[in-house]
């Protein structure tokens, strides 16, 4: 079937994050400033990594039949669901997995947080390569591990990873992890084989396990190619722990379902150590069956989908290219995240901010919460129908006006 991309598919009232709240000192607060106002909203927020669309007519079919069903106790994986995600990786990234390396948990952020706890101690090194998601530094932190910068570097627009640097940093014994961002969030890198097997054979020579988030995996534009990180080799594999979701790919963030996929038996072992620590078991009845009929019948969608995102990316270039050449984008490989370089407008953190938000009225995600090296750039999220990034960028146009 053919779908619509050019509506909102979240009302007010339903409590979306993107939507309804901001971050606030303590955590997430509830906002008014999107509603709208003489027919206009006040604030535009193209900040949360949602997408605005309706998602796939399988989907909704099988959340449908699944809600018809008078019964929601815990629920744990079937063979279909197993094999629906094994099916998926084989089919779209030439990944063939088995069903005994997935672990079921709830969401990407938590599978990490449980991985640093249980493979590192405290005063461990783990090395990210920022800018870099933001969650990944507290992740990190609050289980008492030491973040080891390996900074990306931009070149001639294009971000790099920092091989001889990198080698100095694993090389340090107490360096025992690092967290692959892959695709990369927020540049929106999408690594070569040659990238990663260089990465990987650091890794291997200074026994650092790699911790591959592969959260963007699924989203690619450009005929870019996706390679998985422990599809390399068994050498990467054996030291390699991958979590994945289909919660980015067919915008399934609220059924908090995500993988933690473990190639090595004995690495499997104390994955599942540390989830029966952490009691993170079972899954959400609904999640269960909104992933699986995502990876056994969205595809059609997801074709859909990236052709509309990649014609946001082409408009925001345009857009940008005519009327704000100070702002360039730095061209994504993958995900719908922009990365907007700002630091030609000349304005410091706080201007930056202000004329984003207050001047402009949007709402997007700081450079500088990704890392020092983000300072001066903006993330953008461009997965929205094309009338609202229009008149975003139109916004930010005006407002950066003489």
């Amino acid at each position: 079937m053919k779908y619509d991309f050019d509506r909102i598919a979240t009302p007010r009232g339903i409590g979306s994050v993107k939507w309804e709240h901001r971050k606030g000192d303590n955590g997430l607060e509830a906002w008014d400033a999107t509603e709208e106002k003489g027919g206009k909203r006040q604030v535009l927020p193209m900040w949360v990594a949602d997408m605005d669309f309706a998602i796939a007519e399988p989907i909704r079919r099988a959340l449908e039949a699944r809600a018809k069903i008078p019964s929601l106790g815990y629920t744990a994986r079937t063979e279909a669901y197993l094999s629906a995600v094994t099916a998926w990786m084989q089919r779209r990234h030439g990944w063939s997995i088995e069903k005994d390396w997935i672990a079921t948990v709830s969401g990407v952020v938590p599978a990490i947080n449980v991985l640093v706890r249980s493979f590192t101690r405290p005063g461990d090194g783990v090395i990210v390569q920022p800018p870099i998601y933001h969650p990944f530094y507290s992740v990190i932190e609050n289980n008492d591990a030491r973040v080891v910068r390996n900074p990306l570097r931009l070149v001639d627009g294009r971000y790099e990873m920092d091989f001889p640097d990198l080698e100095a940093k694993a090389s340090d014994p107490a360096v025992k992890m690092l967290l692959l961002c892959s695709p990369h969030n927020p540049v929106g890198r999408v690594w070569s084989e040659t990238e990663l097997g260089r990465l990987g054979e650091i890794c291997n020579r200074h026994g650092v396990l790699v911790v591959a988030d592969e959260l963007h995996a699924d989203l690619m534009l450009y005929e870019s190619v996706f390679t998985p990180y422990a599809a390399l080799g068994r050498a990467f594999a054996d030291n390699a722990i991958v979590c994945s979701a289909a919660s980015k790919t067919f915008s399934l963030a609220g059924m908090h379902t995500a993988h933690i996929i473990t190639p090595s038996p004995a690495l499997r072992e104390q994955v599942a150590a540390g989830l029966q620590k952490a009691a993170m078991f079972g899954m959400n009845p609904f999640g269960a069956a909104a992933v699986q009929a995502a990876y056994d019948e969205g595809e059609e969608w997801l074709e859909q989908v990236l052709a509309y995102i990649q014609g946001n990316m082409d408009f925001m270039a345009g857009f940008l290219a005519e009327k704000l050449p100070q702002i360039r984008m730095i061209k994504p490989e993958a995900t719908y995240l922009a990365w907007l370089d700002c630091r030609a407008l000349g304005l410091d953190k706080a201007q930056l901010e202000e004329l984003m938000l207050h001047k402009a009225g949007l709402y997007l995600d700081e450079g500088y919460i990704f890392g020092e090296e983000g300072a001066g750039f903006e993330r953008i999220n461009v997965a929205c129908p094309r009338y609202i990034l229009e008149d975003a960028l139109q916004r930010l146009a005006d407002a950066a006006a003489p």
